[in-house]
């Protein structure tokens, strides 16, 4: 079991009546001018963004806001937000939304006491030193993002989608109410599912494999956003069910799950270059890449895939084949993204047939021009990288 140091200091709020303590955790954490970043429409029709902003005024605590994120946040957006939190005199962000609102909120934290171009941080010219400290209202359980030191960025101008990670830019607090996940799209709903059990995945599958309770935790988890996402597809007011997806997104992602083990991953970075491509679904681009990954890295670690073939996806144990068992396990969790509507496939994925040429930059630029591997329990250069994307065709 490896050694570890787990840090999760994100307080967190859950329950139906859980917004009602939005203003009192900003005033905790001395928020005296806010700005409000959130998505599309949505927090404006449902009235969420009104509550906040209602609440926030009768506190007497000033506010300021930023719409427009869109998925796959884009660095054009996080600029305009740092000149506006300087021009405001902005001391504490709130996030409205999900991954994507929280990682530009992050983003936006860590240019404004910046004097360079923020996008530094991303492609390693500097290191983040200050933040100002975010709090979020978590609408669409996916990416975790609101219990991780993890931000993902896009940059719309050099096609590149890039994450880095620091605690300081982990947020103060994150107010939780599975009720608001009630009007999200079937296909939303299935791709946070699929991204939630994907960061878990990238912790289970490790060269470390005497990690008896984070694995039974991490097997736990999987089967519960697999059997619940099932339930809010039938009836997707089942408060029951959404809960368990809420909470189990925020667990897969806030370290707990690699603690003793050491996370993969590759899976992430090989989609990273497919939304930056063709700014897809990030859910659904692990979907269709997963199979094909598990598939290249099963020689030599047949024992863990078999263990999950049984422990999560209900495979019978056959002792005399342990390859044949870990091949039904990656069978039948393409046969689950697939009964949820997620793409299997590259071809499923975007409607068409993907060029040799389109594989080789996805692969050469995941690769950083050839200069890095990636991956824990194979790593991967960038000739493998082709062959799997390759194989999902």
């Amino acid at each position: 079991m490896k050694d570890f140091h787990f840090y999760a200091p994100t307080e967190i709020v859950f329950g139906r009546e859980s917004e009602e303590q939005i203003a009192d955790l900003v005033k905790k954490h001395n928020g005296k001018k806010i700005l409000i970043h959130y998505g599309g429409q949505s927090a404006k029709r449902s009235g969420l963004l009104d509550k906040v902003k209602n609440q926030l005024s009768d506190a007497g605590i000033d506010c300021c806001e930023l719409g427009g994120v869109v998925p796959n946040p884009r660095l054009s957006l996080v600029r305009e937000g740092i000149e506006l939190c300087r021009r405001e005199s902005v001391d504490f962000i709130l996030a409205i939304g999900g991954g994507s609102v929280i990682d530009s909120a992050k983003a936006i934290g860590y240019g404004v006491g910046y004097d360079g171009d923020v996008w530094d941080f991303w492609v390693g010219k500097a290191v983040p030193a200050s933040c100002l400290p975010i709090g979020a209202v978590l609408t669409i359980p996916a990416a975790g993002s609101e219990m991780s030191s993890s931000c993902v960025i896009s940059n719309e101008d050099t096609g590149q989608k890039l994450g880095i990670n620091t605690d300081i830019c982990r947020c103060r607090f994150c107010v939780m109410n599975p009720e608001r996940t009630f009007t999200l799209p079937e296909y939303q709903t299935a791709a946070g599912a699929t991204d939630i059990m994907m960061h878990t995945m990238e912790r289970y599958f490790t060269q470390y494999q005497d990690m008896t309770l984070t694995d039974a935790m991490a097997e736990a988890l999987l089967r519960t956003v697999k059997d619940s996402v099932v339930e809010v597809l039938k009836n997707p007011e089942d408060y029951r069910n959404r809960a368990q997806i809420m909470w189990a997104g925020s667990l897969s992602h806030n370290d707990l799950m690699e603690c003793g083990s050491c996370k993969d991953f590759a899976v992430h970075k090989l989609e990273h270059e497919l939304s930056a491509m063709f700014d897809v679904t990030h859910g659904a681009g692990l979907a269709a890449l997963w199979g094909s990954w598990a598939r290249y890295v099963l020689p030599g670690n047949e024992s863990r895939f078999a263990r999950f073939a049984v422990n999560v996806m209900g495979v019978e144990n056959d002792f005399s084949d342990v390859c044949h068992t870990a091949m039904l396990g990656i069978e039948r969790v393409e046969k689950f993204f697939s009964s949820i509507g997620m793409p299997i496939s590259l071809k499923q994925l975007l409607n068409r047939d993907i060029a040799d040429e389109e594989i080789a930059t996805l692969a050469h630029n995941c690769s950083k021009q050839g200069k890095i591997k990636i991956g824990n329990i194979r790593q991967l250069d960038e000739s493998d990288m082709v062959k799997i994307y390759q194989m999902a065709r």
